[in-house]
């Protein structure tokens, strides 16, 4: 059959000689067509702030290797949680960073009632209340003088089932400091599990876990070394994941649900965007992942330098991590984002 110049070949996608008559262009020929017909989009809701609160400083202190974010004093906190509340964030998670001569072999400063994050925490309820969920980082790491994420034994390795112990202690008191979620991160055997337990038998039925399900050992952590004051020797191969590996961190899913985890998380974001998928497709609980500081500081360099478009760069970033399947994303961009959302 012929039609004008053309000839209708039905093979070619229902176009009419070289002329398509499909055109996929159609739906994204202005912003408001764009905007229509978008498969995803951020809320400001499904972001969290992840939020530093240093012990012992009186103005807060710019992370050299992250512009723009802080350690923070216990005021300027506050207010960060104010500003996050005002932008409509969903969340916010608190890591806390003791001073120097307070870390010790155990983390004492994690299970003090009185040391910086359980303070913050109190800090951050008081000023914000419900309107934010306050999240609270359940690690030893930022507190024991070598800087793994748990208790050492005799030959120096960490020891998973003696680290169990102390997590319970520290999710207590940051319960009982006014987390409404705590966030297990230091990829311990049946952490989920025993945290659970010493919740329940403590009173804290109502205090729900973010499982750290999938944690890899990554090279872009390096920024959040310096931004929790690390003190680590060495590397944390043996107990976070192999970034070769993809389907253990399936395993490390089921074993979390199975524990008692509300949510699950994926971490870095980025570079592990096809372990999220997976794990988005196999659960039916809030799937989050946590855009870490590497991510934020190459974008935030590339930018600086003028190789890329700052702005769209975040938005494209969370746009494929939500893309991915991700529920919740933890962002340093939070509040900057849901301004710009709202």
């Amino acid at each position: 059959m012929t039609i004008g110049k053309g000839t209708y070949d039905g093979a070619r996608g229902g176009g009419y000689g070289d002329f398509p008559v499909v055109r996929p262009r159609r739906l994204r020929t202005t912003p408001a067509m764009r905007r229509m017909v978008a498969e995803h989009r951020l809320h400001p809701a499904e972001l969290i702030l992840p939020a530093f609160v240093r012990e012992g400083i009186t103005e807060p202190v710019e992370i050299s290797s992250m512009p723009g974010v802080y350690q923070h004093t216990r005021d300027t906190l506050r207010k960060a949680a104010a500003d996050a509340v005002a932008a409509g964030v969903g969340g916010i998670m608190l890591f806390g960073v003791p001073e120097e001569e307070r870390k010790d072999a155990v983390g004492s400063p994690g299970t003090d009632p009185d040391g910086i994050l359980q303070v913050a925490l109190r800090d951050v309820r008081a000023e914000v209340g419900d309107d934010l969920v306050v999240m609270s980082d359940l690690c030893l790491d930022e507190s024991t003088d070598h800087g793994h994420c748990g208790v050492l034994d005799e030959r120096g390795r960490v020891d998973n089932d003696a680290t169990l112990e102390r997590y319970a202690e520290m999710a207590c008191v940051q319960a009982e400091a006014g987390a409404h979620v705590l966030g297990p991160s230091g990829m311990m055997d049946g952490q989920v599990a025993f945290v659970r337990r010493a919740l329940d038998e403590a009173g804290h039925q109502d205090v729900s876990l973010l499982a750290y399900t999938a944690k890899y050992a990554s090279a872009f952590y390096g920024p959040f070394r310096e931004a929790v004051g690390s003190s680590l020797q060495g590397d944390r191969k043996t107990y976070q994941q192999d970034p070769a590996n993809g389907r253990e961190a399936m395993r490390e899913l089921a074993l979390d649900l199975a524990e008692g985890a509300d949510m699950v998380m994926v971490k870095p974001a980025l570079p592990y965007l096809d372990v999220l998928r997976r794990v988005a497709d196999a659960v039916d609980v809030p799937v989050a992942a946590y855009q870490i500081s590497g991510e934020y500081s190459m974008i935030e360099a590339a930018a600086e330098r003028g190789w890329i478009e700052r702005d769209r760069a975040i938005m494209e970033t969370l746009t494929g991590i939500k893309r991915a399947g991700a529920n919740m994303i933890l962002t340093y961009w939070a509040t900057e984002v849901a301004r710009r959302l709202s």
